[in-house]
């Protein structure tokens, strides 16, 4: 193959049918691949009628042109559906081995419909595609089913579901590789669903580049802008993600106690160099990267795993008041064998503190309760006494008790570990995100925190839209190719692009992937409007638009969205209620759609 296999991979498990499919090469061209062909198949597939946790909704795996060539970073994989925490579309995706090897199986997408009357497995082999009774796997956790469907890191490789995702807990992620995760919006519910317990793919075709030497010497190119780059060269592989847990606290950004404050006085205590001097065991990479900035760590009492990353540390400490490294590391390690998204996982615990301080509910948790932290991880993987309310979302758990407004919420996704009262552009990004409150869709970290490209004013908002929407086509692209957002900080599009015109063997500039990065963009706003998302839904919790904060370096400061969202509609050639104008979608090739 040459970019695409030209396959789907078409499963019924309510009829057993299985088919294999031709790629439509046109809409590959137009969308490329990963989220980008996830978003046009769901289109298609899944409308308005469908419920998320129905039968009639769909899984769909895809993996980009890029996937398996060997360019670096190119291990990951997307899956699209309709989300069951928010009703918008969902796109996730993940690292490790899995993608790489799911493109190895020949095929490009894999489209999961139906529901199985019992719990099953599908195997992808060379020897062909069997769905097979998983009946003996149901129950187990992720890191108890991968080991016994034989994961091997470049051979054998499993996705699957934990308990989270069998009891439809909305905030279930499904796992691969044991530890990589594609988790916002709740996929491992919508799999659990489907009484599908795992994927398990085998692959021996290869993504060979069309232009051989071209591409050889674009690798030799981009490796040394990654290691010309500080951030992928010394940070990321020294200190993981979580190497920015100190920047952004510095700066009165990093989310404290379910957003009532923007600086965490045991930042130091959770960070990056605290993993690093505490409990590191070691570094490891994903497939064909040389970042290499997941951690490996172990903690006293002897469990080991992978993390925590940044987001999931803050989401199960600052967000929640505790500063107990080892507690948060433990956390994490939970999620992973539960199959939960942590940032939504720490968020809802978060949220769940702040309604037992207000009397909101009868429990005994409070901010700094590491004590309680597990237990309640637990009880919302088993659905059990709170972390069945908890296993909802923050958003339907603090509307139960009369208070939705102390969800951190934007279209009922949880906030990541951003303040957007001391960062206003990502403020915009959290807002406009078609999957709800996002920070991988277009983060402002590098202009507004990093200085990546260069340091923009974290307090201005004039200009912030036009800067926002780059960012978003940005990031459409890399996850339609499929890259790592780490390698897009250090290598442009315009590399991307002659990488893409190598493998594939059609021109590609980097303006033309600009143009795909918001054709996928607009095609994902189309969607939620015919789910009946309007302009109200681009909106912040109440609490960042009309609480100033209280103290630090973000001392007074809201979320100023109005006049970035005005701003932010006129430079997409959107109408003043947020929704595509004719002559934009005529531009994009979007007018056909039905």
């Amino acid at each position: 193959m040459q970019g695409w296999a030209g396959k789907i991979l078409d499963i019924d498990l309510s009829s057993g049918s299985i088919q294999t499919v031709p790629l439509d090469m046109e809409m590959a061209r137009l969308f490329l691949g990963g989220r980008g062909l996830g978003a046009r198949l769901l289109w298609d597939l899944v409308g308005p009628e469908v419920e998320p946790l129905s039968p009639e909704n769909v899984l769909i795996f895809t993996t980009g042109p890029i996937t398996a060539s060997a360019s670096q970073t190119s291990n990951r994989f997307n899956v699209s559906s309709k989300s069951p925490l928010t009703g918008t579309i969902l796109h996730a995706n993940s690292g490790g081995w899995w993608g790489m090897q799911f493109k190895r199986t020949g095929y490009d997408v894999l489209i999961v419909r139906g529901k199985a009357e019992t719990p099953v497995m599908i195997e992808i082999t060379p020897e062909g595609t069997a769905v097979k009774d998983a009946s003996h796997l149901w129950g187990k956790t992720v890191f108890e089913t991968t080991e016994a469907l034989g994961q091997s890191r470049n051979k054998r490789n499993v996705l699957c579901i934990g308990p989270a995702g069998e009891n439809l807990v909305r905030i279930a992620a499904i796992m691969n590789d044991k530890e990589r995760s594609l988790a916002r919006g709740g996929p491992g519910a919508v799999m659990g669903s489907k009484n599908l317990k795992a994927i398990v793919v085998e692959g021996k075709e290869k993504n060979e580049p069309e232009d051989k030497e071209q591409f050889k010497f674009l690798s030799y190119e981009t490796g040394k802008l990654l290691k010309a780059s500080p951030l992928t060269s010394q940070a990321l592989p020294e200190f993981g993600t979580a190497v920015v847990m100190n920047v952004v606290n510095e700066i009165g950004a990093l989310p404290t106690r379910n957003f009532q404050q923007s600086q965490f006085e045991g930042a130091d205590d959770i960070s990056g160099e605290a993993i690093t001097d505490n409990i590191l065991v070691k570094k490891q990479a994903c497939w064909a990267c040389p970042i290499a900035c997941t951690r490996i760590t172990k903690t006293t009492s002897g469990k080991e795993g992978e993390g925590p990353e940044f987001e999931s540390s803050w989401a199960f400490g600052a967000q929640c008041g505790i500063d107990d490294l080892e507690v948060i590391t433990e956390a994490n390690y939970l999620c992973n064998d539960l199959g939960l998204d942590t940032i939504s996982m720490g968020n809802t615990v978060g949220c769940a503190m702040e309604l037992a301080e207000k009397g909101l509910v009868d429990a005994d948790l409070g901010f700094g309760r590491a004590d309680r932290l597990h237990d309640l991880i637990r009880d919302t993987a088993y659905r059990r006494g709170l972390g069945d309310e908890m296993a909802e979302g923050s958003y339907r758990l603090a509307a139960k008790y009369g208070a939705p407004e102390l969800s951190m919420t934007v279209k009922k996704l949880e906030l990541p570990a951003y303040d957007p009262r001391g960062m206003q552009g990502q403020g915009l990004v959290y807002a406009t995100s078609n999957r709800g409150a996002c920070h991988e869709t277009g983060n402002m970290l590098g202009p507004e925190v990093l200085a990546l490209p260069r340091l923009l004013d974290r307090f201005a908002t004039q200009g912030k839209a036009g800067i926002v929407s780059v960012h978003q086509h940005s990031a459409a692209v890399i996850d339609s190719l499929v890259y790592c957002k780490f390698a897009n900080m250090a290598v442009a599009e315009e590399f991307f692009a002659r990488v893409l015109t190598a493998v594939t063997g059609i021109p590609y500039t980097a303006d033309d992937l600009m143009i795909v990065g918001e054709r996928v963009w607009t095609l994902e706003r189309l969607y939620n409007l015919r789910e009946g998302f309007t302009q109200a839904d681009d909106t912040l919790p109440d609490r960042l638009l009309n609480e100033p904060v209280s103290d630090g370096p973000s001392k007074g400061h809201t979320a100023r969205l109005a006049p970035m969202l005005e701003e932010y509609y006129a430079f997409r050639g959107w109408d003043k209620n947020g929704v595509p104008k004719p002559e934009k979608l005529r531009e994009l090739g979007l007018d056909n759609l039905k």
